[in-house]
């Protein structure tokens, strides 16, 4: 990447890599046997939301990538990473344990990753993620925040712009919901097949949805 930026793929699921000028960093990467085509890329780090097969395969990432899986200040090479603690659940984690939300800052943009989170935002959680420029947000249900509520948290972060992930394609086989419940509350939203942004131009109006087509690196 010549310009100073950033490039956003997915992966499939909850899988992104966010790309800049100096490191490549992999998030909540999947196992073979999940379904979809595991990507090939050497990452420089590697952020797991929790330990579940379809978010924890950090054997799947080749070299020897740092991984940041716990709630806390990181700061790897120059990349500042926040992660926040959250449930996968309601019930506070009492049915499938804690989530870890990670904030990146890189080349002045504010990326936020939910993984599977479960409910919506309090204020302190809220304060601690912060401003947020790009929002990854689970929009399947089930086993996170479905359709209506991911809305309401977009609403609580107030993002320019929502990146939906884990929800079903022909790829998986999950009780989760298909992503065209949450595509119906934004008409407005575009495809893209990854997310450029350079540094300073963030789009004029916050909520913009993107839907992004499956990565194929």
């Amino acid at each position: 990447m010549a310009d100073s930026g950033i490039k956003i793929f997915w992966y499939g699921h909850s899988c992104f890599l966010i790309e800049t000028p100096q490191k490549k960093i992999i998030t909540d990467p999947f196992y073979k046997n999940f379904g979809y085509p595991v990507p090939n890329i050497a990452a420089d780090i590697v952020t797991i939301s929790h330990q579940h097969s379809d978010h924890n395969g950090i054997d799947t990432v080749p070299g020897k990538p740092k991984v940041v899986e716990t709630a806390g200040e990181h700061n790897i090479d120059g990349v500042k990473i926040t992660g926040v603690k959250s449930f996968h659940d309601m019930r506070n984690g009492s049915q499938r344990g804690e989530n870890i939300i990670f904030v990146f800052q890189v080349e002045g943009i504010r990326i936020c990753h939910l993984g599977d989170l479960g409910h919506l935002l309090d204020q302190p959680t809220l304060k601690q993620i912060g401003e947020v420029d790009v929002l990854l947000i689970p929009v399947g249900g089930y086993y996170t925040i479905n359709a209506g509520e991911a809305k309401e948290v977009a609403a609580q972060l107030n993002p320019y712009l929502v990146v939906p992930m884990h929800y079903i394609t022909g790829y998986i086989k999950l009780p989760i919901a298909p992503v065209n419940e949450f595509l119906k509350l934004y008409p407005n939203y575009s495809e893209q097949k990854q997310l450029e942004i350079l540094a300073g131009k963030l789009p004029d109006q916050r909520q913009q949805v993107c839907l992004l087509d499956l990565a194929s690196k």
